[in-house]
Protein backbone atom coordinates (compact mmCIF):
# COMPACT_ATOMS: atom_id res chain seq x y z
CA UNK A 1 0.00 0.00 0.00
CA UNK A 2 1.06 3.83 -0.29
CA UNK A 3 3.55 5.32 1.98
CA UNK A 4 2.80 8.95 3.17
CA UNK A 5 4.75 12.40 4.36
CA UNK A 6 3.55 14.36 6.78
CA UNK A 7 4.75 17.42 8.39
CA UNK A 8 4.30 17.69 12.20
CA UNK A 9 2.82 21.11 12.52
CA UNK A 10 5.16 23.48 14.92
CA UNK A 11 2.52 23.57 17.79
CA UNK A 12 3.59 19.82 18.26
CA UNK A 13 6.65 18.51 20.50
CA UNK A 14 9.18 16.55 18.29
CA UNK A 15 10.30 13.28 19.19
CA UNK A 16 13.18 13.77 17.06
CA UNK A 17 14.75 11.11 14.66
CA UNK A 18 13.86 7.41 15.52
CA UNK A 19 14.01 4.13 13.43
CA UNK A 20 10.65 2.46 11.71
CA UNK A 21 8.15 1.19 14.45
CA UNK A 22 4.88 -1.45 13.25
CA UNK A 23 2.10 -0.96 15.19
CA UNK A 24 -1.51 -2.93 14.73
CA UNK A 25 -3.78 -0.71 14.51
CA UNK A 26 -7.51 -2.34 16.23
CA UNK A 27 -11.23 -0.43 16.09
CA UNK A 28 -14.23 -1.76 16.36
CA UNK A 29 -16.62 1.24 15.72
CA UNK A 30 -20.03 2.07 16.91
CA UNK A 31 -21.87 0.92 13.87
CA UNK A 32 -21.08 -2.96 14.68
CA UNK A 33 -19.75 -3.42 11.13
CA UNK A 34 -16.69 -5.03 12.56
CA UNK A 35 -13.40 -5.14 13.46
CA UNK A 36 -10.65 -3.30 11.44
CA UNK A 37 -7.38 -4.13 11.55
CA UNK A 38 -4.17 -2.12 10.03
CA UNK A 39 -0.53 -3.04 10.00
CA UNK A 40 1.37 0.56 9.91
CA UNK A 41 4.62 1.54 9.69
CA UNK A 42 5.70 4.37 11.41
CA UNK A 43 9.01 6.69 11.31
CA UNK A 44 10.00 10.36 12.73
CA UNK A 45 12.41 12.77 11.57
CA UNK A 46 13.20 16.06 12.72
CA UNK A 47 10.52 17.31 9.95
CA UNK A 48 7.67 14.65 9.95
CA UNK A 49 6.16 11.71 9.84
CA UNK A 50 6.14 8.55 7.76
CA UNK A 51 3.60 6.07 7.54
CA UNK A 52 2.22 3.12 5.66
CA UNK A 53 -0.47 0.87 6.01
CA UNK A 54 1.13 -2.86 4.80
CA UNK A 55 -1.83 -4.70 5.42
CA UNK A 56 -5.48 -4.35 6.46
CA UNK A 57 -8.50 -6.00 6.76
CA UNK A 58 -12.26 -5.51 8.74
CA UNK A 59 -13.28 -8.75 10.11
CA UNK A 60 -17.17 -9.20 10.06
CA UNK A 61 -18.89 -9.71 12.98
CA UNK A 62 -21.31 -12.56 13.10
CA UNK A 63 -24.79 -12.02 14.38
CA UNK A 64 -23.82 -13.65 17.65
CA UNK A 65 -21.33 -11.16 18.20
CA UNK A 66 -23.18 -8.20 16.82
CA UNK A 67 -25.82 -9.18 19.76
CA UNK A 68 -23.51 -9.88 22.88
CA UNK A 69 -22.39 -6.03 21.67
CA UNK A 70 -25.28 -4.82 21.42
CA UNK A 71 -26.72 -6.23 24.65
CA UNK A 72 -23.81 -5.56 26.52
CA UNK A 73 -25.01 -2.36 28.60
CA UNK A 74 -27.53 -4.65 29.69
CA UNK A 75 -25.49 -7.64 31.62
CA UNK A 76 -24.56 -7.90 35.16
CA UNK A 77 -21.29 -7.01 36.47
CA UNK A 78 -20.26 -10.42 36.15
CA UNK A 79 -21.22 -11.07 32.86
CA UNK A 80 -20.10 -7.95 31.65
CA UNK A 81 -16.29 -8.95 33.17
CA UNK A 82 -16.58 -12.06 31.37
CA UNK A 83 -18.01 -10.61 28.06
CA UNK A 84 -14.97 -8.40 28.34
CA UNK A 85 -12.74 -10.77 28.67
CA UNK A 86 -14.12 -13.06 26.02
CA UNK A 87 -13.80 -10.08 23.39
CA UNK A 88 -10.34 -9.92 24.03
CA UNK A 89 -9.69 -13.21 23.69
CA UNK A 90 -11.29 -12.76 20.24
CA UNK A 91 -9.77 -10.04 19.07
CA UNK A 92 -6.32 -11.59 20.25
CA UNK A 93 -7.20 -14.78 18.19
CA UNK A 94 -8.30 -12.14 15.19
CA UNK A 95 -4.77 -10.67 15.30
CA UNK A 96 -3.01 -13.41 15.36
CA UNK A 97 -4.83 -14.70 12.20
CA UNK A 98 -4.66 -11.54 10.23
CA UNK A 99 -0.84 -11.54 11.34
CA UNK A 100 -0.07 -15.34 10.14
CA UNK A 101 0.83 -13.65 6.16
CA UNK A 102 2.26 -10.52 7.19
CA UNK A 103 5.99 -10.01 6.29
CA UNK A 104 6.47 -8.37 10.14
CA UNK A 105 5.62 -8.99 13.46
CA UNK A 106 3.90 -5.28 15.24
CA UNK A 107 5.72 -3.92 18.38
CA UNK A 108 2.74 -3.02 20.17
CA UNK A 109 -0.73 -3.91 19.04
CA UNK A 110 -2.91 -0.55 19.51
CA UNK A 111 -6.84 -2.03 20.16
CA UNK A 112 -9.66 0.32 21.07
CA UNK A 113 -12.35 -1.70 22.18
CA UNK A 114 -15.96 -1.63 21.68
CA UNK A 115 -17.30 0.71 24.08
CA UNK A 116 -20.58 -0.10 25.96
CA UNK A 117 -20.30 2.73 28.02
CA UNK A 118 -19.81 5.94 27.25
CA UNK A 119 -20.49 8.76 30.29
CA UNK A 120 -18.05 10.98 30.91
CA UNK A 121 -20.11 13.51 33.04
CA UNK A 122 -20.22 10.38 35.59
CA UNK A 123 -16.65 10.02 35.92
CA UNK A 124 -16.26 6.78 33.15
CA UNK A 125 -15.98 5.04 30.14
CA UNK A 126 -15.60 1.22 29.03
CA UNK A 127 -14.57 -0.17 26.13
CA UNK A 128 -15.25 -4.27 25.29
CA UNK A 129 -12.01 -6.43 24.84
CA UNK A 130 -9.72 -6.86 27.36
CA UNK A 131 -6.28 -5.29 26.79
CA UNK A 132 -4.34 -7.95 28.84
CA UNK A 133 -6.26 -10.99 27.44
CA UNK A 134 -5.24 -9.35 23.91
CA UNK A 135 -1.60 -9.41 24.84
CA UNK A 136 -1.63 -12.70 26.83
CA UNK A 137 -3.15 -14.31 23.23
CA UNK A 138 -0.97 -12.56 20.79
CA UNK A 139 1.84 -12.65 22.53
CA UNK A 140 2.21 -9.14 21.53
CA UNK A 141 2.57 -5.89 24.15
CA UNK A 142 -1.07 -4.34 23.94
CA UNK A 143 -1.84 -0.62 24.30
CA UNK A 144 -5.71 -0.20 25.10
CA UNK A 145 -8.04 2.45 27.14
CA UNK A 146 -7.25 5.14 25.52
CA UNK A 147 -9.88 7.14 27.13
CA UNK A 148 -10.21 6.92 30.66
CA UNK A 149 -7.00 9.48 31.49
CA UNK A 150 -9.12 12.34 29.94
CA UNK A 151 -12.24 11.28 31.20
CA UNK A 152 -10.50 11.13 34.78
CA UNK A 153 -8.75 14.92 33.97
CA UNK A 154 -12.75 16.31 33.39
CA UNK A 155 -12.94 15.77 29.51
CA UNK A 156 -15.05 13.84 27.57
CA UNK A 157 -13.23 11.39 26.55
CA UNK A 158 -13.11 11.94 22.98
CA UNK A 159 -12.72 12.50 20.38
CA UNK A 160 -8.92 11.09 20.19
CA UNK A 161 -8.36 10.76 16.47
CA UNK A 162 -7.62 15.02 15.71
CA UNK A 163 -4.15 14.78 16.92
CA UNK A 164 -3.53 11.88 14.40
CA UNK A 165 -5.64 14.67 11.64
CA UNK A 166 -3.50 17.13 12.80
CA UNK A 167 -0.33 15.46 12.53
CA UNK A 168 -0.91 12.89 9.53
CA UNK A 169 -3.17 14.91 7.68
CA UNK A 170 -2.43 18.39 8.18
CA UNK A 171 -3.13 18.78 4.12
CA UNK A 172 -6.22 19.45 4.95
CA UNK A 173 -8.39 22.20 6.04
CA UNK A 174 -10.69 18.94 8.17
CA UNK A 175 -11.24 15.55 8.37
CA UNK A 176 -14.84 13.92 8.37
CA UNK A 177 -15.64 10.60 9.29
CA UNK A 178 -18.70 9.49 8.20
CA UNK A 179 -19.11 5.69 10.53
CA UNK A 180 -21.40 5.51 13.07
CA UNK A 181 -21.13 8.69 14.05
CA UNK A 182 -20.28 11.49 12.00
CA UNK A 183 -17.23 13.31 13.53
CA UNK A 184 -15.32 16.18 12.54
CA UNK A 185 -11.67 17.74 13.28
CA UNK A 186 -10.09 21.12 12.37
CA UNK A 187 -7.47 23.23 13.08
CA UNK A 188 -9.12 26.79 14.29
CA UNK A 189 -7.14 29.94 15.28
CA UNK A 190 -4.21 27.24 15.72
CA UNK A 191 -5.90 24.91 17.85
CA UNK A 192 -7.29 21.76 16.94
CA UNK A 193 -11.55 21.58 17.77
CA UNK A 194 -13.22 18.41 17.22
CA UNK A 195 -16.49 17.26 17.76
CA UNK A 196 -19.35 14.50 16.66
CA UNK A 197 -21.65 16.51 14.02
CA UNK A 198 -24.32 13.43 13.95
CA UNK A 199 -25.53 9.98 13.82
CA UNK A 200 -25.00 8.54 10.15
CA UNK A 201 -24.36 4.46 9.66
CA UNK A 202 -25.94 4.05 13.19
CA UNK A 203 -29.17 4.76 12.13
CA UNK A 204 -29.21 4.02 8.91
CA UNK A 205 -27.92 0.07 9.70
CA UNK A 206 -30.47 0.27 12.80
CA UNK A 207 -33.39 1.21 9.94
CA UNK A 208 -32.06 -1.71 7.59
CA UNK A 209 -31.87 -4.57 10.28
CA UNK A 210 -35.59 -3.87 10.35
CA UNK A 211 -35.97 -5.30 6.91
CA UNK A 212 -33.47 -7.98 7.30
CA UNK A 213 -30.53 -6.05 5.98
CA UNK A 214 -26.96 -5.28 7.53
CA UNK A 215 -26.83 -2.14 5.62
CA UNK A 216 -28.15 0.02 2.71
CA UNK A 217 -25.90 -0.81 -0.38
CA UNK A 218 -25.14 2.63 -2.02
CA UNK A 219 -28.21 4.03 -0.38
CA UNK A 220 -30.27 2.31 -3.01
CA UNK A 221 -33.31 2.03 -0.37
CA UNK A 222 -32.85 5.75 0.75
CA UNK A 223 -32.74 6.87 -3.10
CA UNK A 224 -36.01 4.89 -3.48
CA UNK A 225 -38.65 7.28 -1.72
CA UNK A 226 -38.43 10.75 -1.04
CA UNK A 227 -37.95 12.00 2.77
CA UNK A 228 -39.90 13.40 5.05
CA UNK A 229 -39.15 17.25 5.62
CA UNK A 230 -41.16 16.60 9.41
CA UNK A 231 -39.19 13.62 10.51
CA UNK A 232 -35.82 15.77 9.00
CA UNK A 233 -36.87 18.69 11.26
CA UNK A 234 -37.45 16.29 14.01
CA UNK A 235 -33.86 15.06 13.51
CA UNK A 236 -32.02 18.16 13.46
CA UNK A 237 -33.94 19.39 16.54
CA UNK A 238 -32.35 16.64 18.59
CA UNK A 239 -28.64 18.58 18.46
CA UNK A 240 -30.39 21.75 19.51
CA UNK A 241 -30.00 20.58 23.06
CA UNK A 242 -26.89 18.64 22.49
CA UNK A 243 -24.05 20.86 24.94
CA UNK A 244 -21.62 18.26 24.74
CA UNK A 245 -18.60 17.56 22.09
CA UNK A 246 -19.25 13.58 21.76
CA UNK A 247 -22.10 11.52 21.11
CA UNK A 248 -23.00 8.00 22.12
CA UNK A 249 -25.34 4.93 21.89
CA UNK A 250 -27.07 6.22 25.09
CA UNK A 251 -27.83 9.40 23.40
CA UNK A 252 -28.98 7.65 20.31
CA UNK A 253 -31.60 5.51 22.10
CA UNK A 254 -32.93 8.02 24.41
CA UNK A 255 -33.07 10.91 21.40
CA UNK A 256 -33.31 9.28 18.08
CA UNK A 257 -34.31 5.96 18.39
CA UNK A 258 -38.50 6.66 19.18
CA UNK A 259 -37.91 8.51 16.09
CA UNK A 260 -37.12 6.04 13.68
CA UNK A 261 -39.45 3.73 15.38
CA UNK A 262 -42.16 5.70 14.44
CA UNK A 263 -45.15 3.43 12.57
CA UNK A 264 -45.90 6.85 10.78
CA UNK A 265 -43.22 6.52 7.76
CA UNK A 266 -41.69 3.50 5.69
CA UNK A 267 -38.60 2.21 6.21
CA UNK A 268 -37.16 4.32 2.43
CA UNK A 269 -38.98 7.14 3.85
CA UNK A 270 -36.91 6.87 7.13
CA UNK A 271 -33.64 6.08 5.09
CA UNK A 272 -34.31 8.87 2.73
CA UNK A 273 -34.80 11.10 5.92
CA UNK A 274 -31.77 10.59 7.71
CA UNK A 275 -29.54 10.67 4.96
CA UNK A 276 -30.62 13.99 4.78
CA UNK A 277 -30.86 14.97 8.06
CA UNK A 278 -27.19 13.91 8.50
CA UNK A 279 -25.99 16.16 5.23
CA UNK A 280 -27.84 18.77 5.92
CA UNK A 281 -26.35 18.95 9.71
CA UNK A 282 -22.76 18.30 8.16
CA UNK A 283 -22.71 20.96 5.80
CA UNK A 284 -24.35 23.53 8.44
CA UNK A 285 -21.57 22.72 10.59
CA UNK A 286 -18.62 23.13 7.69
CA UNK A 287 -20.00 26.57 7.10
CA UNK A 288 -20.07 27.73 10.20
CA UNK A 289 -16.31 26.37 10.83
CA UNK A 290 -15.62 28.03 7.45
CA UNK A 291 -13.94 24.42 5.42
CA UNK A 292 -13.88 24.24 2.49
CA UNK A 293 -11.87 21.41 1.72
CA UNK A 294 -12.61 18.40 3.50
CA UNK A 295 -11.03 15.10 3.68
CA UNK A 296 -13.54 12.21 4.18
CA UNK A 297 -12.78 8.45 5.63
CA UNK A 298 -15.41 5.85 7.32
CA UNK A 299 -17.96 3.37 5.44
CA UNK A 300 -20.55 6.15 4.34
CA UNK A 301 -18.65 7.33 1.57
CA UNK A 302 -19.12 3.85 0.41
CA UNK A 303 -22.69 5.52 0.54
CA UNK A 304 -23.05 6.58 -2.93
CA UNK A 305 -26.76 8.53 -2.51
CA UNK A 306 -25.26 10.07 1.16
CA UNK A 307 -22.17 11.29 -0.89
CA UNK A 308 -24.07 12.77 -3.70
CA UNK A 309 -26.33 14.36 -1.43
CA UNK A 310 -23.15 15.80 0.80
CA UNK A 311 -21.89 17.44 -2.49
CA UNK A 312 -24.77 19.21 -3.68
CA UNK A 313 -25.01 20.76 -0.53
CA UNK A 314 -21.79 21.13 0.21
CA UNK A 315 -20.49 22.70 -3.10
CA UNK A 316 -18.05 19.81 -3.86
CA UNK A 317 -15.84 20.33 -1.31
CA UNK A 318 -15.43 16.80 0.26
CA UNK A 319 -12.03 14.79 -1.06
CA UNK A 320 -12.30 11.54 -1.63
CA UNK A 321 -9.04 9.67 -0.80
CA UNK A 322 -7.38 6.13 -1.59
CA UNK A 323 -9.55 3.28 -0.85
CA UNK A 324 -7.36 2.14 2.21
CA UNK A 325 -7.75 5.65 4.16
CA UNK A 326 -11.58 5.04 3.65
CA UNK A 327 -11.61 2.26 5.24
CA UNK A 328 -8.74 1.77 7.75
CA UNK A 329 -8.24 5.74 8.74
CA UNK A 330 -9.12 5.33 12.43
CA UNK A 331 -7.35 2.16 12.44
CA UNK A 332 -4.45 3.87 11.41
CA UNK A 333 -4.76 6.37 13.74
CA UNK A 334 -5.49 4.27 16.77
CA UNK A 335 -2.11 2.69 15.92
CA UNK A 336 -0.08 6.11 16.03
CA UNK A 337 -1.79 6.86 19.34
CA UNK A 338 -0.60 3.90 20.32
CA UNK A 339 3.01 4.80 19.18
CA UNK A 340 2.90 8.08 20.56
CA UNK A 341 1.72 6.30 24.22
CA UNK A 342 5.10 4.09 23.32
CA UNK A 343 6.96 7.33 23.29
CA UNK A 344 5.51 9.08 26.43
CA UNK A 345 4.12 12.06 23.47
CA UNK A 346 0.59 13.83 23.95
CA UNK A 347 -2.37 12.02 22.05
CA UNK A 348 -5.36 13.40 23.54
CA UNK A 349 -5.81 17.33 23.31
CA UNK A 350 -7.46 19.18 25.70
CA UNK A 351 -8.77 21.10 22.94
CA UNK A 352 -11.05 18.96 21.65
CA UNK A 353 -12.16 16.78 24.55
CA UNK A 354 -12.32 19.64 27.45
CA UNK A 355 -10.23 18.12 29.70
CA UNK A 356 -8.57 20.38 31.88
CA UNK A 357 -5.07 19.42 30.14
CA UNK A 358 -3.29 17.55 27.52
CA UNK A 359 -2.88 13.72 28.23
CA UNK A 360 -1.18 10.63 27.41
CA UNK A 361 -3.62 8.03 27.38
CA UNK A 362 -3.66 4.40 27.08
CA UNK A 363 -2.92 1.05 29.59
CA UNK A 364 0.00 -0.67 28.28
CA UNK A 365 0.07 -4.54 28.78
CA UNK A 366 4.09 -6.17 27.77
CA UNK A 367 4.78 -9.28 26.70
Amino acid sequence: MQAYFCKKPNDFSDMGAGKASHFLGVMSGTSLDGLDLALCRFETSHSGYQYQILKATTVSYDLVWKKRLTDAAQASAEAWFKLHHECGKFIGEQCLDFLREAQVRPDYIASHGHTVFHRPELGFTTQMGCGATIAAVSGISTICDFRSMDVALGGQGAPLVPIGDALLFSDYEACLNLGGIANVSFAFHQERKAFDICFVNMALNYLCEKIGKAYDENGAIARSEPYVPELVAALLQMHETQNYPSLGREYFERKMQGLLDSPAFSIPQKLASVTEYSARRIVEVMDASLVKRCLLSGGGVYNDFLYETLQEKGQERFIKPDPATIEFKEALIFAFLGYLRVHQEINTLKSVTGSKQNSVGGAVYFR
